[in-house]
């Protein structure tokens, strides 16, 4: 089983103290976001956590909690682009603690554990094509001795989060205008020696040897592990989506980060709401359990292939 830490919510930023007890505890509960009242019991043990995925914006909180997960093998999706305080409001300044942030990380766990995520990429009068090149490289200068490559994408859409985009008037990005942007990317990453794909994006851009992303991607974590997984690509996700199956934790509507573009924040209040509600000792992101709740625990098993390799040179 792979754990996704996540992709509702940013947990090293805000809840790092919750996710290493809930370590301690081996074991978290998780709200179905369709149905609330619906909890699934997943258990956290090393012998069945094949890996974890963090995705983050500010690793800084969870910095000195790294010990308490050594058992497991993981990696973080950590987003820095170059948008300012009217995009994400309550990121810290991306020169003076993200940016070091960054460097301090990889330089803890490893180049390889840090995938660097430029995205979700949008056009606006301030934010331009000319504005993304720019500024692309001026962080590729600053990372590429700290990461292995670059995941990008153009933004998308949803219904339910186009009220706090609305501020943003985002220009809608034609065809050209991408193949644009990522033929100027492609030629900035080769120049740092930075692999580059592309998160969930049908346009196929291998003329400029930019690939297809797996964001929980089971290669790396058979590198990171020491062992070959047997896990399928995860169906839940988009079709265009390379990940392979894993169990988020995170909650919609608990992070604070604020950033207008964000699917999984629809209401600022709601998460104002929801993060008073948070308790570090709760087994849950948010809250506590309630009469009418239903709690089922989650058959979870180990995707390790531990049968023996007769080509291998190990005895």
């Amino acid at each position: 089983m792979i754990i996704s830490a996540s992709r509702r919510t940013d947990i090293p930023t805000y809840y790092s103290d919750w996710f290493c007890n809930r370590i301690q505890e081996g074991y978290v509960l998780v709200r179905n976001p369709m149905n609330i009242h619906q909890v699934s019991k997943i258990n956290l043990s090393p012998d069945v956590v094949d890996g974890i995925v963090f995705w983050t914006k500010n690793p800084i909180p969870m910095m000195n909690k790294l010990d308490e997960i050594k058992e497991y093998p993981y990696y973080f999706q950590f987003t820095l682009n170059a948008y300012g305080k009217d995009v994400e409001p309550n990121v810290p300044s991306k020169n003076e603690i993200i940016i070091p942030a960054f460097q301090k990380l990889s330089r803890k766990i490893g180049k390889n554990r840090v995938v660097w995520r430029y995205d979700p990429i949008f056009f606006n009068e301030t934010y331009t094509l000319e504005y993304h090149g720019k500024y692309f490289e001026v962080l590729a200068d600053k990372l590429h001795s700290f990461t292995e490559k670059c995941t990008v994408s153009f933004i998308d859409t949803y219904r339910n989060t186009e009220r706090n985009a609305k501020s943003l008037n985002i220009i809608s990005a034609s065809i050209d205008q991408k193949l644009e942007l990522m033929e100027k990317f492609s030629v900035i990453a080769s120049r740092y020696g930075l692999l580059i794909d592309t998160c969930a994006e049908g346009i196929e851009l291998d003329k400029f040897s930019i690939t297809h992303a797996h964001c929980i991607d089971k290669e790396r974590l058979e590198s990171i592990g020491g062992y070959s997984l047997n896990v399928d690509k995860d169906k839940n996700q988009r079709l265009e989506c390379g990940c392979i199956a894993s169990i988020d934790i995170g909650m919609y509507n608990t992070c604070k980060n604020g950033c207008l573009y964000c699917y999984a924040n629809y209401s600022p209040k709601t998460v104002q709401n929801n993060f008073g509600k948070h308790k570090v000792d709760s087994p849950l992101t948010c809250g506590e359990l309630a009469e009418d709740d239903s709690v089922k625990e989650r058959l979870v098993t180990s995707c390790r292939n531990c049968q023996i390799n007769l080509f291998s040179d190990t005895v």
